[in-house]
């Protein structure tokens, strides 16, 4: 929101000599967020006057153009030159050279003399030109940066001005004014007006306020004038998009007439540009008072208004030429001939008012913020009508707004207001709230007083009422955001002043910090970072190959994937189902720029639906959802699991002198598959395994001992490495954390370090070549009994020595007791059980 200061200081008490930013640094204290400074000065400097052109000689040049040779006066006659610089003539009379054509002898026009300095740094100066020495130019609207024709001189007659020669014209046209902007939250639309940001800067300042409303003298009953009904039979949330609508109508007026430069100026300042006098009354009023305004040519009207929800099919051509397809949900403005306006968004072509019209009728309603919201939305008709509108408007200043309007019609464009009017709608019913006398206090920190209390609520326009305990506030009706105690505590808390709050650490009550999972989840991150990985965020959106590829082990096999309803791309339109995808294109665009040696993992949540997505429809805002809706909206969440995936490319470290990198493997994938279940004190259990996404002979998959699967391992797929030009024997690794989260023990508990010796014996063992290693090895496990301290597989062979479908298995099994140093015979003999034990299950023999 721009705000002017001269017409700030109509309603607030700001010092004359006040600046935007000064003016800004008194907002910042109630609230609000300094933007920017508008000063036309900044980029404007005089000498800028009024002349009166005294003679006009047309001359031909050889190029083809005509131009003008001027002697303009630019001090009355009789009187001196009181300016002085180079080219400033002291007769006060400029020869000036012109070359537009849309004035003539005797009328007054604006110069800038030499030593002026226009937008875009043009410095003016005396120079030939022509075969003369133009001294100043005669300047065109566009030229002074007050407007975009640049097709003529300004001619001061056209805009309804006959100075005295010589007067500065900087301040005849309001050039010396500045705006300060600001920045509006979305629940405080009353600041999007004059009205209200003057009321703010009382507050600031603690000075009076003149509430512009109150200068308006405003019927208190209009009846008989145009017709209206309102007739919303599809209201939004019950609530009907239109409760209330002022109608007026000014005859006789000239609609052609120019605006007054104050208000040009004004409106310019308040980053809205000038287009004719009706509709500039319309922005004016709306800029002060809060209340947008529509007016219509009422000639072309065709029976009674009537507000009402478009019907399927309905279309309408609004102000800015374009046909809109409405929707059922819109709500409209209407006459007998159908659509003429898209209630608070934009009015239709139809009804628009022009040079011609004589008759206007001024539309001051009051729509609720919903359906104005949606249907801007809808039909991409960002205006300032809209963005009040959606954020509320009063709806007792509706008849004053009105009124405001037939003043400046009658006052400006000669108009003759009607005494009848129209004023049909229901009052809402005024929001009172209990504010317990120490709520507040005890909210935000601070011992108010019970003045501070009464006083902050009373200067924003609340009527307070004491009782028993506390107060009974009714607030103000262009405070519509003010629901609850909690939001009178703010305005205390911000009319008392920020600065008041003390700045005190809150003490965290003993027995909080993280949670299990939490401090889980953090150990296995940490982990996987201190192993050398980089952690990275990929999008979760994913393409339908992908998330069939990636999301699910069999190929072929039935799989399911939330679609987005309104994609960023189509071509990613899922959420994914694992973190691979994501990760593999992170490699490739990296491996695309050069870097080809990576180690990048990233912790994320898959979305996993089952059964139905979503619930058949949306709960109503404003009231909490029974407990019964609620179970069914989160029913329809899909399962989020948290997944952690690695993938690995390249070598483990770079080529350098005397040091031959090692490219990563399938064992790599392993290892830190292993890592993340020792960090978690999680035994994951390796075994062969087929996913469609890994390499079909050298991959693994991880389960539980409880035989639940938690990811897998291994090497990619060769064909999916070539479709996504990656390197040769990339290897990844997935894993659902949820599952090791729940897997894990509550405490995890070291074992006791024995300080007897350990006794360590090998054995290799011949089995088929279909047995699994791990198995065998939990056989070995289980045999040894309580005396094995540890057993690992170190060879794998099979070849000459071993029979055709046959494979060597050797392994270290590490013997240790608690109590005593063991024997030989006691380490044989558990080695020996371990071997039978094998031998039994798979048809193991000692080589």
């Amino acid at each position: 929101m721009r705000i002017p200061l001269s017409w700030l200081r109509e309603f607030a008490q700001v010092p004359a000599g006040a600046t935007a930013e000064d003016v800004m640094a008194e907002l910042v204290k109630v609230g609000f967020e300094e933007e920017a400074v508008h000063r036309p000065t900044d980029t404007l400097q005089g000498p800028i006057v009024v002349g009166q052109v005294l003679s006009l000689v047309k001359e031909p040049q050889s190029n083809g153009k005509t131009i003008n040779w001027c002697q303009v006066r630019v001090v009355p006659e009789g009187r001196e030159q009181t300016l002085t610089g180079d080219g400033i003539d002291p007769s006060g009379v400029q020869g000036i050279i012109c070359g537009a054509h849309n004035f003539v002898e005797g009328d007054k026009v604006v110069v800038t003399l030499p030593g002026a300095v226009l937008p875009g740094d043009f410095r003016i100066s005396a120079r030939k030109t022509y075969g003369h020495l133009s001294a100043g130019m005669i300047a065109s609207v566009r030229e002074l940066g007050i407007g975009e024709d640049h097709d003529g001189i300004l001619v001061l007659s056209r805009i309804g001005l006959d100075p005295e020669i010589g007067t500065d014209a900087m301040e005849l046209l309001g050039l010396y004014d500045e705006a300060a902007e600001i920045n509006v939250t979305p629940d405080r639309g009353y600041a999007f007006s004059i009205r209200g940001v003057a009321r703010e800067y009382a507050h600031a300042t603690g000075t009076a306020f003149t509430d512009p409303a109150a200068k308006v003298q405003a019927p208190a009953v209009l009846a008989g004038g145009y017709g209206v009904k309102l007739n919303d039979d599809a209201p939004i949330y019950g609530k009907p998009g239109c409760d209330r609508f002022v109608a007026r109508t000014v005859r006789g007026v000239d609609a052609s007439r120019p605006t007054p430069p104050w208000m040009s100026a004004r409106l310019r300042l308040a980053g809205v540009r000038s287009i004719s006098l009706p509709v500039d009354i319309s922005n004016y009023v709306m800029f002060e008072l809060g209340q947008p305004l529509h007016f219509y040519d009422q000639d072309k009207l065709s029976g009674e208004i009537v507000v009402r929800r478009a019907v399927a099919g309905e279309t309408l051509t609004t102000l800015d030429g374009k046909e809109r397809a409405l929707d059922p949900e819109d709500l409209l403005i209407t006459d007998d001939t159908g659509p003429i306006g898209v209630a608070g968004v934009m009015g239709g072509a139809s009804t628009e008012v022009s040079e011609a019209t004589s008759t206007v009728l001024i539309e001051a309603a009051h729509f609720e913020e919903v359906s104005i919201a949606r249907s801007r939305r809808r039909h991409k008709l960002p205006s300032e009508a809209s963005k009040r509108f959606e954020r509320g408007v009063d709806w007792q200043v509706a008849n004053i707004a009105a009124q405001r309007a037939v003043d400046l019609l009658v006052e400006l464009a000669g108009g003759t207001a009607d005494e009848a009017g129209t004023d049909v709608g229901t009052a809402p019913d005024a929001v009172s709230i209990a504010l317990p006398a120490a709520f507040a206090g005890e909210r935000i920190g601070i011992d108010f007083t019970e003045e501070q209390i009464v006083t902050s609520l009373e200067d924003l326009g609340a009527a307070v009422e004491k009782y028993d305990g506390g107060w009974r506030v009714t607030a103000p009706s262009w405070r519509n955001d003010l629901e609850t105690k909690e939001d009178l505590s703010e305005e205390i808390a911000r009319l008392v002043g920020y600065d008041q709050i003390p700045a005190t650490l809150p003490v965290a009550p003993p027995g909080r910090g993280l949670t299990r999972v939490q401090q889980q989840r953090r150990r296995l991150i940490q982990a996987f970072a201190d192993a050398g990985l980089t952690e990275v965020l990929a999008y979760p959106f994913v393409s339908k190959a992908a998330n069939d590829t990636f999301g699910i082990a069999e190929e072929g096999a039935p799989r399911s994937a939330v679609k987005l309803a309104n994609p960023i791309s189509e071509e990613q339109g899922f959420l994914r189902t694992s973190i691979l995808p994501g990760l593999i294109e992170v490699a490739k665009r990296n491996h695309s720029r050069g870097f080809r040696d990576l180690a990048v993992f990233e912790a994320g949540l898959v979305f996993l639906p089952a059964g139905q997505v979503g619930t058949a429809s949306i709960p109503p805002l404003g009231v909490k959802p029974a407990d019964e809706v609620l179970d069914a909206l989160y029913d329809g969440v899909p399962d989020q699991p948290l997944h952690i995936a690695a993938v690995l490319t390249g070598h483990d470290s770079p080529a350098a002198a005397s040091h031959t990198p090692r490219p990563w493997d399938w064992a790599d994938a392993l290892d830190i598959a292993r890592l993340a279940g020792d960090v978690l004190g999680v035994e994951l259990v390796v075994s062969q395994g087929r996913h469609q996404a890994f390499h079909p002979g050298r991959a693994a998959r991880l389960s539980l001992r409880s035989g639940e699967v938690v990811g897998y391992a291994g090497e990619l797929h060769p064909k999916l490495l070539a479709a996504h030009d990656m390197p040769e024997r990339s290897v990844a690794v997935e894993i659902n954390a949820d599952v090791l989260f729940e897997a894990a023990a509550d405490v995890i508990v070291a074992r006791h370090i024995s300080t007897f010796p350990v006794a360590t014996q090998d054995v290799a063992l011949v089995v088929p070549q279909d047995v699994p290693a791990d198995d065998v090895l939990t056989a070995l496990r289980e045999g040894a009994g309580e005396l094995l301290e540890d057993v690992a597989l170190f060879d794998v062979y099979a070849g000459k020595g071993i029979e055709d479908g046959r494979k060597s298995l050797a392994f270290s099994l590490r013997f240790r007791a608690a109590d005593r140093t063991l024997t030989a015979e006691e380490a044989s003999a558990a080695r020996g059980s371990a071997v039978a034990l094998a031998a039994s299950r798979f048809g193991a023999v000692q080589r």
